[in-house]
């Protein structure tokens, strides 16, 4: 009896010590899937943390944000330090006429009514897009590179509006610039597009837009800090985003060819979706080799035009859909849209006003005059960028 008892008492200890074991390898578990890993490190050069940039073709990773109400004075300074090189003195001059210009316009516009805005509007991205690509040396012809017909004078709709882009003037070079060349065959050498569908595709009223036209999805998803990661035992690096909470599903990861959920964090509250491909990443000390840096280069050209930002006081980027296989959608630069759309609009502000007043009050007005109105901030902001590589922000806020 005693011996029984004394087996039982051994079995029972037995059985609560494997109980205690798995506890503890349960709670182990638990613990680690609730512990809050730290970010994935930055990607870091000079002691500056990468992150997109506005600048789409050769961002200065190096600078700080500039803070200033105007980029205006901010470029102006930059055209007139670059002439202190003798050699390219002259281009730059040149560049800073063109600049001088282009903010007389500015200036000008912001004293005229909605139907006279995009003639000035218009001249405004002409120059200033002249100085941009004079200062890069990028080769144009003195034509506008852009024309633009009314297709039926009888029905008041944006489908009715052609805007052709040409395969030389300053807009074909604007096109070169960012890597976009005009798109010719024999049958059309201009690539042809309604206004409509330029407005669709703009980001800075796309709210306007599906507002205007509620048939049509949704191109652009809001994103918060974009920035270059790595791991440094694969020696590999990426982009990294996040998906703001109410957009974080499978639905929209869906819409985002090319991206994926990040299994490294633990996206219970909002996903961290990165870019699927990779690039060689080897900076022991913060310092990329040769290699490194220009497979940086040369992934930040390759994925860079899938982000979108809006000209705000706050950081306002956006991943443009790549999965709606429609005629709709335009596959270029957000400057290279907003040059075509306001040069047709100018053609009709000038020659032809009683049309544009038409668009105005009718279906499509308010996103006509948010375009009208909010395009010029857009789009000398990110020629500004272009031109220096830095970022810019309006002062009063944290960076």
């Amino acid at each position: 009896m005693a011996t029984d008892r004394i087996q039982s008492v051994k079995r029972s200890v037995e059985v609560n010590r494997r109980k205690v074991t798995k506890l503890e390898e349960d709670l182990k578990d638990i613990k680690s899937k609730i512990k809050v890993k730290a970010p994935r490190p930055t990607i870091i050069i000079s002691n500056n943390e990468l992150a997109i940039r506005k600048t789409t073709v050769e961002p200065n990773f190096t600078t700080k944000t500039v803070l200033t109400d105007s980029t205006w004075h901010y470029v102006e300074m930059y055209f007139k330090r670059k002439q202190s090189d003798k050699k390219n003195k002259k281009r730059y001059e040149e560049a800073l006429n063109y600049w001088s210009q282009s903010k007389n316009f500015f200036i000008a516009t912001e004293n005229l009514d909605i139907l006279s805005k995009p003639l000035t509007t218009y001249y405004c991205f002409l120059n200033a897009t002249k100085a941009l690509l004079t200062c890069k040396s990028v080769a144009f012809d003195t034509k506008h590179g852009v024309s633009g017909k009314r297709i039926d004078s009888k029905s008041n709709n944006l489908n009715n509006e052609i805007i052709f882009i040409h395969p030389s003037g300053v807009l074909s070079g604007l096109c070169n610039y960012l890597k976009q060349p005009v798109r010719t065959s024999p049958q059309n050498r201009r690539e042809e597009y309604t206004l409509k569908d330029i407005l669709y595709n703009l980001e800075f009223i796309h709210r306007a837009y599906n507002m205007t036209y509620t048939n049509q999805p949704e191109l652009f998803i809001p994103v918060e800090e974009p920035r270059f990661v790595h791991e440094k035992s694969l020696k590999k690096g990426w982009i990294e985003t996040k998906l703001e909470p109410q957009y974080s599903n499978k639905t929209t990861l869906s819409k985002l060819k090319g991206f994926e959920i990040d299994p490294y964090y633990d996206n219970s509250d909002g996903y961290v979706i990165r870019i699927k491909k990779r690039f060689k990443w080897n900076a022991p000390r913060n310092k990329p080799n040769a290699i490194s840096g220009s497979a940086l280069r040369s992934y930040y050209q390759n994925h860079r035009n899938r982000f979108r930002y809006i000209y705000s006081a706050n950081k306002l980027w956006y991943i443009k859909r790549a999965d709606l296989d429609n005629s709709h959608i335009i596959d270029r630069n957000s400057l290279i849209l907003m040059f075509g759309a306001m040069h047709r609009l100018s053609e009709m502000s000038r020659y032809d006003p009683n049309t544009l007043d038409k668009h105005l009050s009718g279906k499509a007005g308010w996103l006509i005059s948010e375009f009208i109105t909010k395009s010029i901030y857009q789009f000398i902001d990110m020629i500004s960028s272009e031109i220096t590589g830095d970022d810019f922000r309006v002062t009063g806020f944290r960076t």
